[in-house]
């Protein structure tokens, strides 16, 4: 019976995708096999019924393929800890609140009941960052007892946050968990310190914090007494084994006017991006948003929207709902007219960015034509314009390496090197990356009478 668990998991483990597995599967213990009954326990009753759900005739089919007994198979799912009886669902919902539902953690803001893992949609700019807040959760596979998450605004930073809040008070409910801002914490640290009550308030922070989710800490930049404050609780929470979540719009190096100490120990943190989703990522979000408000949405318009919206998260949430409600409010089915029409008031004024619109800007910018852009020329003044404009065509389309090194009449290694050269040399030189927010700046709002 052992074995045949053993490769029930190694069998599930090579067909369920990673995530799902560590999420759904690893915690799935076996209750008893008898007579080609197999008994399955599950922690809780919302993993149960996903369990059965998604999994149940995988599950099935494996045990039936692994033991040998074909169609008599019967596979039963228990929450573990109790026994089954009549109305034993009715009562395991009653009792054990579904983590869609909003709820309020031990302190702080509310965490919205739509921002849990299972409705995080994982693509090729995000798999890590959610990995890591996974394994912060679950305490399983992560040596990092910090984790520091910084993208731009919309791409997920504040859901992978609250996902881990949600999955910490579902799992181990006893445990105290903190969501706040660093403007949140900020304040009330001053209102303590006015009205004399700085003892307690570190009390909270140091010894009655079990999980802290931290949002938005690139905001406590100058802010002196706060952030020598914010250190102090931090390794006391680290010398705790306590776990901590950070959420940033950059990494800890680029936090202007940060003390040493506080910068010091965000760095310590398993750092991680979230880079803006890609065609695929963004085409699944789509479908994902859909199912879970019941919109029924052709498949040709959930590819020109994901086509057309290349944003963040939010942009294309906003399309979606105004796909939705246009048609219910005009009476208009959903179709490419109508989704053009929504995404016209949405981008109005907004060009759309392709490899040729970043070639006219680089050789305005820099005064080369875009001949000599394009030569095989290696002289000085023309490497570096190359360079950035091979950077932005990746950053801001979503143009195949191949085909931006065709572009660009150059090899994929001589691609991945201007990309790779541009990166590295914003981190060291200002002047570089003020370079890439001019353009940035140029091709998200277009001036007047610019390009286009």
């Amino acid at each position: 019976m052992e074995k045949i668990w053993k490769d029930l998991r190694g069998a599930l483990k090579r067909r369920i995708a990673a995530h799902s597995y560590r999420m759904w599967i690893e915690p799935l213990g076996l209750e008893r096999s008898e007579e080609g009954h197999w008994v399955i326990l599950c922690p809780n009753a919302f993993s149960r019924k996903r369990v059965q759900d998604h999994f149940g005739e995988t599950i099935r089919a494996e045990l039936a393929r692994l033991s040998g007994g074909g169609e008599g198979v019967r596979v039963e799912f228990q929450v573990a800890g109790r026994r089954p009886s009549r109305g034993a669902e009715a009562a395991a919902s009653a009792q054990l609140p579904l983590p869609s539902e909003a709820i309020r953690p031990h302190n702080g803001r509310f965490l919205r009941r739509d921002f849990t893992f299972e409705h995080f949609v994982v693509g090729a700019g995000n798999d890590f960052a959610y990995s890591a807040s996974l394994s912060l959760a679950s305490r399983k596979g992560c040596t990092q007892p910090a984790v520091f998450l910084y993208s731009g605004t919309g791409l997920g930073k504040s859901h992978l946050s609250q996902a881990i809040g949600h999955h910490v008070l579902r799992h181990s409910p006893q445990e105290r968990v903190y969501y706040i801002t660093a403007e949140d914490f900020s304040n009330e640290m001053v209102q303590a310190f006015r009205r004399d009550a700085l003892d307690q308030f570190k009390a909270k922070y140091r010894r009655q914090c079990d999980v802290l989710l931290l949002e938005d800490v690139h905001g406590l930049g100058g802010k002196e007494r706060t952030q020598i404050e914010l250190a102090a609780t931090l390794d006391s929470l680290l010398e705790s084994g306590k776990r901590i979540l950070f959420s940033s719009a950059c990494r800890p190096a680029e936090i202007p006017r940060l003390h040493d100490s506080l910068r010091s120990r965000l760095s310590c943190s398993l750092i991680t991006a979230i880079e803006p989703p890609n065609h695929r990522t963004r085409l699944r979000i789509l479908q994902h948003k859909a199912r879970l408000h019941g919109y029924e949405i052709p498949a040709e318009v959930f590819e020109f929207l994901a086509t057309e919206l290349v944003g963040d998260v939010r942009q294309l949430e906003s399309g979606l709902n105004g796909v939705a409600a246009r048609s219910s409010l005009l009476g208009s089915p959903i179709d490419l007219k109508l989704a053009e029409t929504v995404v016209q008031q949405m981008i109005s004024g907004r060009r759309r960015i392709t490899v040729e619109l970043i070639k006219k800007l680089v050789c305005e910018h820099y005064r080369v034509s875009e001949a000599e852009l394009v030569s095989p020329s290696r002289r000085q003044q023309l490497v570096r314009p190359r360079q950035m404009a091979i950077f932005l065509a990746r950053r801001f389309t979503d143009t195949p390496l191949q085909a931006i090194g065709r572009s660009f009449n150059r090899y994929h290694a001589t691609v991945l090197h201007s990309i790779q050269a541009i990166e590295r040399g914003v981190k060291t030189d200002p002047a570089l990356r003020e370079q890439v927010d001019f353009f940035q700046k140029r091709l998200e709002s277009p001036p007047p009478g610019g390009l286009g």
